[in-house]
Protein backbone atom coordinates (compact mmCIF):
# COMPACT_ATOMS: atom_id res chain seq x y z
CA UNK A 1 0.00 0.00 0.00
CA UNK A 2 0.95 3.53 -0.82
CA UNK A 3 2.46 5.59 1.54
CA UNK A 4 -0.48 8.17 2.10
CA UNK A 5 -2.91 4.86 2.77
CA UNK A 6 -2.02 5.09 6.30
CA UNK A 7 -3.11 6.39 9.15
CA UNK A 8 -0.89 7.14 12.26
CA UNK A 9 -2.95 6.76 15.26
CA UNK A 10 -2.31 8.75 18.72
CA UNK A 11 0.50 6.16 19.91
CA UNK A 12 2.21 6.68 16.68
CA UNK A 13 1.74 2.99 15.10
CA UNK A 14 1.08 3.63 11.14
CA UNK A 15 -2.51 1.62 10.37
CA UNK A 16 -3.41 0.98 7.12
CA UNK A 17 -6.90 2.37 6.15
CA UNK A 18 -8.30 -1.07 4.73
CA UNK A 19 -7.47 -4.11 6.68
CA UNK A 20 -8.05 -7.61 5.67
CA UNK A 21 -10.26 -9.34 8.15
CA UNK A 22 -9.52 -13.41 8.87
CA UNK A 23 -12.52 -14.44 10.47
CA UNK A 24 -14.62 -17.82 9.29
CA UNK A 25 -11.62 -18.63 6.83
CA UNK A 26 -10.91 -21.96 9.00
CA UNK A 27 -8.39 -23.75 7.12
CA UNK A 28 -7.97 -21.60 4.39
CA UNK A 29 -6.66 -19.01 6.90
CA UNK A 30 -3.03 -19.57 5.73
CA UNK A 31 -3.31 -19.48 1.64
CA UNK A 32 -6.20 -16.31 2.16
CA UNK A 33 -3.94 -14.25 4.01
CA UNK A 34 -0.82 -15.32 2.06
CA UNK A 35 -2.98 -13.88 -1.05
CA UNK A 36 -4.26 -10.78 0.44
CA UNK A 37 -0.82 -10.11 1.16
CA UNK A 38 0.55 -10.72 -2.16
CA UNK A 39 -2.07 -8.69 -4.15
CA UNK A 40 -1.01 -5.61 -1.08
CA UNK A 41 -2.74 -5.75 1.76
CA UNK A 42 -0.94 -4.68 4.82
CA UNK A 43 -2.91 -4.28 7.32
CA UNK A 44 -4.07 -8.34 8.99
CA UNK A 45 -6.95 -8.46 11.81
CA UNK A 46 -7.74 -11.70 13.78
CA UNK A 47 -8.14 -13.09 16.89
CA UNK A 48 -7.13 -15.56 19.85
CA UNK A 49 -10.74 -17.26 19.39
CA UNK A 50 -10.50 -21.17 17.52
CA UNK A 51 -14.42 -20.60 17.58
CA UNK A 52 -14.15 -18.23 14.85
CA UNK A 53 -10.43 -17.35 13.69
CA UNK A 54 -7.36 -19.96 12.36
CA UNK A 55 -4.93 -17.32 14.01
CA UNK A 56 -2.16 -19.94 13.58
CA UNK A 57 -3.20 -20.35 10.09
CA UNK A 58 -3.16 -16.59 9.98
CA UNK A 59 0.38 -17.07 11.28
CA UNK A 60 1.58 -19.63 8.67
CA UNK A 61 0.18 -17.27 5.97
CA UNK A 62 2.28 -14.57 7.34
CA UNK A 63 5.22 -16.16 7.44
CA UNK A 64 5.03 -17.63 4.02
CA UNK A 65 5.03 -13.86 2.90
CA UNK A 66 7.68 -13.06 5.39
CA UNK A 67 9.61 -16.18 3.66
CA UNK A 68 9.18 -14.95 -0.05
CA UNK A 69 10.46 -11.82 0.85
CA UNK A 70 7.14 -10.06 0.38
CA UNK A 71 7.99 -8.02 3.44
CA UNK A 72 9.26 -7.69 6.53
CA UNK A 73 7.52 -7.68 10.18
CA UNK A 74 7.83 -4.08 10.38
CA UNK A 75 6.05 -3.82 7.08
CA UNK A 76 2.83 -5.57 8.97
CA UNK A 77 0.35 -3.80 10.74
CA UNK A 78 -0.94 -6.79 12.78
CA UNK A 79 -3.95 -7.04 15.25
CA UNK A 80 -5.16 -9.88 17.20
CA UNK A 81 -7.79 -10.09 19.89
CA UNK A 82 -8.38 -11.18 23.76
CA UNK A 83 -11.84 -12.91 23.85
CA UNK A 84 -13.37 -13.40 27.47
CA UNK A 85 -15.14 -16.73 27.74
CA UNK A 86 -18.32 -15.45 26.86
CA UNK A 87 -17.12 -15.45 22.80
CA UNK A 88 -15.06 -19.05 23.61
CA UNK A 89 -16.15 -22.47 22.23
CA UNK A 90 -16.05 -24.02 25.36
CA UNK A 91 -14.24 -27.24 24.01
CA UNK A 92 -11.27 -25.08 22.15
CA UNK A 93 -10.58 -21.93 24.90
CA UNK A 94 -6.78 -20.91 24.18
CA UNK A 95 -6.45 -20.50 28.07
CA UNK A 96 -6.88 -21.62 31.37
CA UNK A 97 -10.47 -21.12 31.48
CA UNK A 98 -10.24 -21.21 35.66
CA UNK A 99 -7.26 -18.85 35.75
CA UNK A 100 -7.69 -14.94 37.02
CA UNK A 101 -9.03 -13.08 33.96
CA UNK A 102 -5.05 -11.22 34.26
CA UNK A 103 -3.91 -14.79 33.85
CA UNK A 104 -6.18 -15.74 30.82
CA UNK A 105 -5.20 -12.59 29.31
CA UNK A 106 -1.74 -13.12 29.69
CA UNK A 107 -2.10 -16.46 28.67
CA UNK A 108 -3.89 -15.80 25.34
CA UNK A 109 -0.89 -12.98 24.28
CA UNK A 110 1.38 -16.01 24.67
CA UNK A 111 -0.50 -18.51 22.06
CA UNK A 112 -1.19 -14.91 19.55
CA UNK A 113 2.61 -14.67 19.84
CA UNK A 114 3.04 -18.27 18.82
CA UNK A 115 0.53 -18.47 16.51
CA UNK A 116 1.58 -15.33 14.97
CA UNK A 117 4.96 -15.72 14.91
CA UNK A 118 5.72 -12.78 15.99
CA UNK A 119 7.23 -11.04 19.53
CA UNK A 120 5.02 -7.89 19.31
CA UNK A 121 1.28 -6.96 18.22
CA UNK A 122 0.89 -3.79 16.92
CA UNK A 123 -2.39 -3.59 18.66
CA UNK A 124 -4.49 -6.28 21.27
CA UNK A 125 -8.41 -5.56 21.48
CA UNK A 126 -10.75 -6.72 23.95
CA UNK A 127 -12.96 -8.34 21.73
CA UNK A 128 -16.22 -7.25 23.56
CA UNK A 129 -16.44 -5.74 27.24
CA UNK A 130 -17.50 -8.48 29.90
CA UNK A 131 -20.35 -8.61 31.77
CA UNK A 132 -19.78 -5.90 34.36
CA UNK A 133 -17.39 -2.71 34.56
CA UNK A 134 -14.98 -4.11 37.15
CA UNK A 135 -13.98 -7.27 35.08
CA UNK A 136 -13.73 -5.45 31.66
CA UNK A 137 -10.65 -3.07 33.74
CA UNK A 138 -9.39 -5.59 34.88
CA UNK A 139 -8.86 -7.08 31.76
CA UNK A 140 -7.80 -3.56 30.16
CA UNK A 141 -5.48 -3.36 33.36
CA UNK A 142 -3.70 -6.58 32.05
CA UNK A 143 -3.79 -5.57 28.90
CA UNK A 144 -1.59 -2.19 29.55
CA UNK A 145 0.62 -4.16 31.44
CA UNK A 146 1.52 -6.13 27.81
CA UNK A 147 2.11 -2.52 26.61
CA UNK A 148 4.37 -1.27 29.32
CA UNK A 149 7.01 -4.86 28.67
CA UNK A 150 6.73 -3.58 24.96
CA UNK A 151 4.57 -6.73 23.87
CA UNK A 152 2.06 -4.34 22.54
CA UNK A 153 2.33 -1.04 20.86
CA UNK A 154 -1.35 0.25 21.40
CA UNK A 155 -5.14 -1.31 22.48
CA UNK A 156 -8.32 -1.31 21.24
CA UNK A 157 -12.01 -2.68 22.41
CA UNK A 158 -14.46 -4.55 19.64
CA UNK A 159 -18.21 -5.07 19.61
CA UNK A 160 -18.75 -1.65 22.18
CA UNK A 161 -22.19 -0.49 21.17
CA UNK A 162 -23.03 1.42 24.16
CA UNK A 163 -21.55 4.94 24.37
CA UNK A 164 -21.86 4.98 28.62
CA UNK A 165 -19.29 1.99 28.29
CA UNK A 166 -16.91 3.55 26.05
CA UNK A 167 -16.79 6.34 27.86
CA UNK A 168 -16.37 4.38 31.19
CA UNK A 169 -13.40 2.80 29.76
CA UNK A 170 -11.80 5.84 28.47
CA UNK A 171 -12.02 7.85 31.93
CA UNK A 172 -10.71 4.66 33.78
CA UNK A 173 -7.98 3.70 31.24
CA UNK A 174 -4.14 4.40 31.97
CA UNK A 175 -3.24 3.80 28.46
CA UNK A 176 -6.65 4.48 26.23
CA UNK A 177 -7.63 2.88 23.73
CA UNK A 178 -6.34 3.97 19.89
CA UNK A 179 -9.24 2.19 18.27
CA UNK A 180 -12.23 0.48 18.58
CA UNK A 181 -14.00 -2.27 15.77
CA UNK A 182 -17.69 -2.27 15.37
CA UNK A 183 -20.16 -3.94 13.05
CA UNK A 184 -20.91 -1.18 11.13
CA UNK A 185 -24.89 -1.24 10.24
CA UNK A 186 -28.21 0.24 10.53
CA UNK A 187 -29.50 -1.53 13.75
CA UNK A 188 -26.92 1.08 15.83
CA UNK A 189 -27.61 3.99 13.99
CA UNK A 190 -24.18 3.51 12.49
CA UNK A 191 -22.70 4.11 16.41
CA UNK A 192 -22.91 7.88 15.03
CA UNK A 193 -22.70 8.92 18.73
CA UNK A 194 -19.58 6.42 19.15
CA UNK A 195 -17.99 7.85 16.15
CA UNK A 196 -18.21 11.50 17.16
CA UNK A 197 -17.06 10.83 20.67
CA UNK A 198 -13.80 8.83 18.59
CA UNK A 199 -13.27 11.81 16.83
CA UNK A 200 -12.93 14.03 20.01
CA UNK A 201 -10.91 11.51 21.97
CA UNK A 202 -8.44 10.24 18.36
CA UNK A 203 -9.73 6.61 18.38
CA UNK A 204 -9.65 5.27 15.42
CA UNK A 205 -13.53 3.31 14.28
CA UNK A 206 -12.59 0.01 12.68
CA UNK A 207 -15.97 -1.29 11.00
CA UNK A 208 -16.71 -4.73 10.17
CA UNK A 209 -19.74 -6.49 8.23
CA UNK A 210 -19.20 -2.96 6.23
CA UNK A 211 -20.85 -4.58 2.95
CA UNK A 212 -22.78 -8.00 4.32
CA UNK A 213 -25.11 -5.67 7.02
CA UNK A 214 -25.60 -3.07 4.05
CA UNK A 215 -27.01 -4.53 1.03
CA UNK A 216 -29.52 -2.03 0.87
CA UNK A 217 -26.91 0.66 1.05
CA UNK A 218 -25.04 -0.87 -2.16
CA UNK A 219 -28.36 -0.41 -3.99
CA UNK A 220 -29.19 2.52 -3.47
CA UNK A 221 -30.14 4.84 -6.90
CA UNK A 222 -27.77 7.75 -5.58
CA UNK A 223 -24.89 5.41 -4.48
CA UNK A 224 -25.20 3.27 -7.69
CA UNK A 225 -25.25 6.57 -9.72
CA UNK A 226 -21.81 7.69 -8.29
CA UNK A 227 -20.57 3.89 -9.38
CA UNK A 228 -22.06 3.78 -12.50
CA UNK A 229 -20.76 7.43 -13.80
CA UNK A 230 -17.27 6.42 -12.23
CA UNK A 231 -17.12 2.99 -13.64
CA UNK A 232 -16.79 1.33 -10.00
CA UNK A 233 -19.25 -0.57 -8.40
CA UNK A 234 -20.90 0.24 -5.43
CA UNK A 235 -18.61 -1.37 -2.97
CA UNK A 236 -15.94 0.58 -3.74
CA UNK A 237 -17.32 4.03 -3.47
CA UNK A 238 -18.57 3.15 -0.52
CA UNK A 239 -15.36 1.61 1.33
CA UNK A 240 -13.41 4.79 -0.64
CA UNK A 241 -16.38 7.01 1.49
CA UNK A 242 -15.44 5.90 4.85
CA UNK A 243 -11.90 6.22 4.58
CA UNK A 244 -12.48 9.85 3.43
CA UNK A 245 -14.53 10.19 6.59
CA UNK A 246 -11.87 8.30 8.73
CA UNK A 247 -13.14 5.15 9.10
CA UNK A 248 -11.06 2.07 8.37
CA UNK A 249 -13.20 -0.76 6.85
CA UNK A 250 -12.24 -4.65 7.25
CA UNK A 251 -12.78 -6.98 4.36
CA UNK A 252 -12.76 -10.42 4.70
CA UNK A 253 -13.26 -11.08 0.64
CA UNK A 254 -11.45 -14.36 -0.64
CA UNK A 255 -11.87 -13.20 -4.13
CA UNK A 256 -8.38 -11.64 -5.83
CA UNK A 257 -10.60 -9.84 -7.96
CA UNK A 258 -12.21 -8.31 -4.82
CA UNK A 259 -8.92 -7.93 -3.11
CA UNK A 260 -7.51 -5.81 -6.19
CA UNK A 261 -10.70 -3.84 -6.39
CA UNK A 262 -11.05 -3.04 -2.78
CA UNK A 263 -7.16 -1.86 -2.71
CA UNK A 264 -7.96 0.29 -6.28
CA UNK A 265 -10.17 2.46 -4.04
CA UNK A 266 -6.98 4.91 -2.76
CA UNK A 267 -6.50 5.20 -6.53
CA UNK A 268 -9.61 8.02 -6.70
CA UNK A 269 -11.93 10.29 -4.85
CA UNK A 270 -14.77 11.03 -4.54
CA UNK A 271 -15.95 14.81 -4.34
CA UNK A 272 -17.47 16.82 -1.42
CA UNK A 273 -20.30 16.42 -3.43
CA UNK A 274 -20.70 12.91 -3.52
CA UNK A 275 -20.06 12.48 0.00
CA UNK A 276 -22.52 14.66 0.78
CA UNK A 277 -25.11 12.14 -0.83
CA UNK A 278 -23.34 8.92 0.61
CA UNK A 279 -23.69 10.43 4.32
CA UNK A 280 -27.27 10.73 3.87
CA UNK A 281 -27.87 7.19 3.82
CA UNK A 282 -25.62 6.43 7.12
Amino acid sequence: MKTDNYVITKFDVRMPKLIYGTAWKEEQSASLVELAIQTGFRGIDTACQPKHYNEAGVGDGIAACVKQGLLTRSDLYLQTKFTPLSGQDPNRIPYDANAPLAEQVAQSFQVSLKNLKTDYLDCLILHSPLSNPHDTHEVWRAMESKVATGGVRQLGISNCYDLKTLTELVNFAAIKPAVIQNRFYATTGYDKAIRDFCRQHQIVYESFWTLTANPHLLKDPSLQHIATRRQLNPSQVFFRYLTQIGIVPLTGTTSVTHMQEDLAIFEFELTEQECGVIEKLI
